[in-house]
């Protein structure tokens, strides 16, 4: 399928009209199309951060390529710029990435993995139009996988299946594939399937043509794998039976009808597989491929109020990640939005809809890992780094007339509860500006009550790791060195002021103030919650959101 074909089965009602539009309208409807927004999710070292390189690398934006755990002398990964996630090889914090492929405009977003960090991933799946589902070839799907996969169905996100490290050892592509339909309720149509099998991986046969992609290793993957393309008679007479055994699974594959079918995998019922080793950068072509032929361009979202705003209706944006430190030279705060409607142009005056007031934003920004370029305008599917906007908050809409409000980003119920305080008295100024700074960003949820007051408020967090988060930030970025106590707390509940002096009398209660205006009342654990729900019914207690939901 051509690229042309794939998106207009995906147009935007209302770009499907354009020959009554203004140029302007026209214009947006036209770049929408061109556009790719997606996040690539999966269990934590899966090589999600290796593969976002690997794609920046075949887009050729990037020289050579990197792995955060890498042989000595590489690079580290352009998307992971924290001083911790270098470290550890991990992603901590969800960045986004904009080149060009083809004729197509890709913006990808790097997601954390570890579960830790479900609430950052879950605010980036709500910017994008697909997902890529990166399953490690050896363990198959994995707990953080499945939460993910279940986040991209209820927001019918359409995934694309890339079964990475084929290069090692792992488990048959027919068992693997079995899993996902069983475990997922899923097709996997496979696009391409693997010559050798895991750990014997010599190319990829396209189920499109019956032709044979042949990759060659590159020196410790760094550069782009060259590609020999050959026919089937030339594959068999080169590979021998791995060829024919490769030929044998996919024409099984046909005949159960695992074939890809356009409108069944924008249902979310089908998903498009790849095998790759974004390592040796083998499949990473054909993932991009893949994303530019199938994956949906911007299409219309609707308001809290139901009404749709399509592509092509006047600009509009929401708010999904705001993040401060990614450049030691500049003390600034990034708000990512993603562009919903219409054209963003630098330095337009719109207006925050939480507000009401008007917003200027003179200073934009397009990224690419830390690096940051100016940016002049923007269309539908983008992602702009809005400078120094204080007002702004994940779930936050941006607009111009008519209005429009998007629905906003839920909170986590969070899970790790801690006290934090600066180590030194003299610090405390900074200590409070960092403290308001990460909790704006979403880096955890700060409670406060007038009992331990603000020199000693209470984080919450889905997971002790973001803890880790806030104090190696409060450390590099203020300068401030902090305590941190853990308390005694597993289960949190939303309650409202006539509640709150009724829950504080309880033993094992302790009542909080969300950032937000939320009363919050904490747990010891869930016996004493249902306890107290039972003995004292007319107490207001709400369930939270969970992250595994």
């Amino acid at each position: 399928m051509t690229t042309e074909h794939a998106s207009a089965l995906n147009t935007d009602p209302a770009t499907a009209a354009s020959g009554a539009q203004s140029p302007g309208r026209d214009t947006a409807g036209v770049e929408a199309r061109r556009r790719r927004t997606f996040a690539v999710i999966s269990h934590p070292d899966a090589g999600k951060s290796t593969l976002t390189e690997a794609l920046a690398l075949h887009a050729r934006v990037i020289s050579e390529a990197g792995a955060v755990h890498g042989k000595a002398g590489r690079k580290s990964t352009v998307s992971d710029w924290m001083e911790m996630e270098k470290a550890r090889g991990i992603s901590v914090s969800s960045t986004a990435l904009q080149f060009n492929y083809d004729d197509c405009v890709i913006n990808l977003v790097d997601t954390p993995g570890h579960s830790d960090f479900s609430e950052d991933t879950y605010r980036v799946l709500t910017a994008v139009d697909a997902a890529v589902m990166l399953i490690d070839a050896g363990k198959g799907l994995e707990p953080q996988t499945l939460k993910l996969f279940q986040v991209c169905r209820h927001r019918g996100i359409p995934v694309v299946t890339v079964i990475n490290k084929w290069d090692r050892p792992g488990r048959s592509p027919l068992e693997l594939l079995d899993e996902i339909e069983e475990r997922i309720g899923l097709i996997p149509t496979p696009l391409y399937w693997p010559v050798g099998i895991a750990g014997d991986f010599r190319g990829l046969l396209d189920r499109s043509d019956g032709g044979f992609v042949r990759f060659t290793r590159t020196s410790g993957g760094a550069t782009v794998a060259p590609e020999e393309h050959l026919d089937a008679d030339a594959a068999a007479a080169r590979e021998g039976d791995v060829w024919e055994s490769a030929v044998e699974e996919s024409e099984l594959l046909s005949e159960t009808g695992a074939d890809h079918d356009q409108e069944m995998y924008l249902a979310g019922q089908t998903s498009p597989v790849i095998f790759a080793s974004a390592m040796l950068n083998f499949g990473v072509r054909q993932i991009l491929e893949t994303l530019v032929t199938y994956a949906p361009p911007p299409h219309a979202r609707d308001g809290v109020d139901g009404t749709p705003r399509h592509v092509t209706d006047p600009f509009s944006a929401v708010v999904f990640k705001v993040q401060a430190g990614m450049d030691t030279a500049h003390r600034d705060r990034l708000a990512f939005m993603r562009v919903v409607s219409g054209t963003f142009e630098r330095g337009m005056v719109v207006t925050h809809a939480q507000t009401g007031r008007p917003f200027a934003t003179k200073y934009a920004l397009t990224v690419f890992g830390r690096d940051r370029n100016t940016v002049d305008d923007a269309y539908p599917g983008d992602i702009v780094g809005l400078v120094n906007a204080n007002a702004l908050a994940p779930g936050h809409t941006l607009y111009s007339d008519p209005r429009i409000e998007f629905a906003p980003i839920p909170s986590f119920a969070p899970e790790h509860f801690a006290m934090i305080s600066a180590r030194s008295a003299g610090k405390y100024k900074q200590f409070r500006k960092a403290i308001d700074q990460l909790d704006t960003e979403g880096v955890v949820q700060v409670l406060r009550n007038n009992a331990r007051g603000d020199a000693s408020p209470v984080m919450a967090a889905v997971g002790p790791m973001q803890f880790e988060v806030v104090t190696a930030r409060m450390q590099s970025e203020f300068g401030v060195e902090t305590v941190v106590n853990n308390l005694g707390y597993t289960v949190a509940r939303e309650t409202d002021k006539a509640s709150a002096p009724g829950l504080d009398r309880q033993r094992g209660v302790e009542v909080f103030t969300r950032s937000d205006g939320v009363v919050l009342a904490l747990f010891s654990d869930k016996w004493r919650l249902q306890y107290i729900e039972k003995e004292n019914p007319d107490l207001t207690l709400r369930p939270l959101v969970a992250a595994s939901d």
